[in-house]
């Protein structure tokens, strides 16, 4: 372990970059969701990789908890413990390295492919003396990892290991919670939702059946945050996240998938007036008048609707279906307002 650590202290400008990730997770406090996928993008900037991931072990599975780079198209995707280098790390609790998944024994080899890497390292994540998951960086070229490259690894896992410490220091359930749901709102977050998005659609193709996404962006987070603060800011996020889960179907899952923008899965609709249906509500009820502190916030969101099969049954292309139907509504609005104004 001293050999990785002076590997990078000989590296002053990696050591500053480790720094500054600390100071950041410190500002992110619980939200261990956003401090997961922060530690990720970083391990891989700082080191030879082309993408990184954060798995965590769950059950048999090993689920992709935060993605970077060559991987992040795959966040929610899961695979076995078994027969894979991942699934060792958590069974050994020892750095793995694979210079050739080709010819690497312990690795899943379609998985590999399926990604497209050719090498990788993986440092274990522990959690009260248990490891829990790793951090994996990965790349297309055979070898391509260096000591200063697994030295980075391991003190990006130490920063994670602190951070799962501080956001769920008892229970081995509240850290899966924390690392899957968003800290200010309780909403499932983005890695939850990449997650139960491509089960639904797994599941809405094996039943031969339909899918609905919707893609929801709040109009005017920039300007309750100029106008009252942060604070404010941040009831206006919560109060639109209640709302949208009371507009929701028991089935429906609804995430906060980043700062002003939210999502929803709707799971057994019959066909894309469903999915209609059920996003004029979630409009209805998000925009009903709201005070904070005595002063009225106005809470309006535009809504992309994607609707499977017609519009693919890939989980980017629904998203980015769903993503320009969300632009196009928007646009509409603006478009719409001077008119609504003089009346």
């Amino acid at each position: 372990m001293s050999t990785f650590h002076h590997a990078s202290l000989q590296d002053p400008a990696t050591l500053i970059e480790i720094v500054r990730a600390q100071s950041e997770i410190a500002k992110l406090g619980t939200d261990l969701g956003a401090i997961m996928a922060l530690v990720t993008e970083r391990a891989q900037r700082l080191t030879c990789a082309t993408g990184a991931v954060l798995e965590l072990a769950e059950g048999e599975e090993m689920v992709y908890r935060a993605t970077s780079g060559l991987t992040d198209s795959l966040l929610g995707l899961r695979l076995a413990r078994q027969g894979s280098l991942s699934g060792l790390c958590v069974q050994t609790g020892a750095i793995l390295r694979c210079e050739d998944a080709e010819i690497d024994p312990r690795v899943d080899r379609e998985a590999c492919r399926r990604v497209g890497l050719r090498s990788m390292v993986v440092t274990p994540l522990k959690h009260l003396d248990t490891t829990v998951g790793v951090l994996k960086l990965v790349a297309p070229e055979v070898d391509a990892f260096t000591e200063r490259d697994v030295g980075v690894l391991e003190l990006m896992s130490e920063l994670i290991a602190a951070a799962m410490f501080h956001a769920a220091n008892a229970e081995r359930d509240q850290l899966y919670l924390r690392a899957t749901h968003d800290a200010l709102t309780d909403l499932p977050n983005r890695a939850l939702f990449y997650d139960r998005l491509r089960q639904s659609i797994h599941l809405a193709q094996r039943a031969q059946g339909a899918l609905g996404v919707l893609n929801v962006d709040m109009d005017n987070l920039k300007t309750i945050n100029d106008r009252y603060g942060h604070r404010a800011g941040d009831a206006a996020i919560r109060e639109t996240a209640q709302r949208m889960s009371r507009s929701a179907r028991r089935s429906d899952t609804v995430a906060r998938v980043g700062g002003d923008e939210f999502a929803v899965i709707l799971p057994g609709i019959d066909a894309r007036d469903d999915a209609q249906t059920q996003c004029e509500r979630l409009v209805e009820e998000v925009q009903q008048p709201y005070a904070f502190e005595g002063q009225p916030l106005d809470l309006r969101v535009s809504v992309g609707v994607a609707f499977m099969p017609e519009d693919g049954t890939e989980i980017t292309t629904l998203l980015d279906q769903a993503d320009r139907a969300m632009y196009a509504t928007k646009r509409l609005r603006k478009q719409a307002l001077p008119t609504a104004t003089e009346h």
